[in-house]
């Protein structure tokens, strides 16, 4: 499978990034850029979005380029910052781009940012690959 038929073969079964409406932008090998619409269901208290849909976010984007080679990899570490809030009505982009990789694991680098381009997270994951192939799980 290509890394965009592999990507498109796990949105279909990821019910979770579907109900946030993430939409696939590129998908090339070890990398990934995706969109999402910022619903009312996602805002908080202070009617901000929730630092965990942020960090949803972030780590769809770490699944969909960890894994489009077709080698099933999984989180072992994910650290986010905040810089700036989001609100009802943004659009968020996250970028993911493989930094460094050995045979068992991967350092993806995922910045997220709103329609006017501001870095609203910056996201590192760290992956473990656990020699599967994605779409046999």
């Amino acid at each position: 499978m290509t890394p965009q038929e592999t990507v498109k073969y796990m949105l279909n079964q990821d019910f979770f990034s579907q109900w946030m409406g993430i939409k696939i932008i590129e998908i090339k090998d070890k990398y990934c850029l995706i969109e999402m619409p910022i619903k009312q269901e996602m805002i908080n208290g202070l009617k901000t979005v929730h630092g965990g849909i942020t960090f949803a976010f972030a780590d769809s984007a770490l699944a969909f380029s960890s894994n489009n080679s077709g080698e099933a990899a999984v989180a072992l570490n994910c650290v986010i910052n905040f810089t700036t809030a989001v609100r009802l009505g943004d659009t968020l982009f996250a970028e993911s781009k493989l930094l460094t990789e050995t045979r068992k694991t991967g350092i993806y680098d995922i910045l997220v940012t709103n329609q006017n381009k501001d870095l609203v997270a910056s996201f590192r994951g760290t992956v473990y690959k656990i020699n599967k192939k994605a779409v046999d799980l």
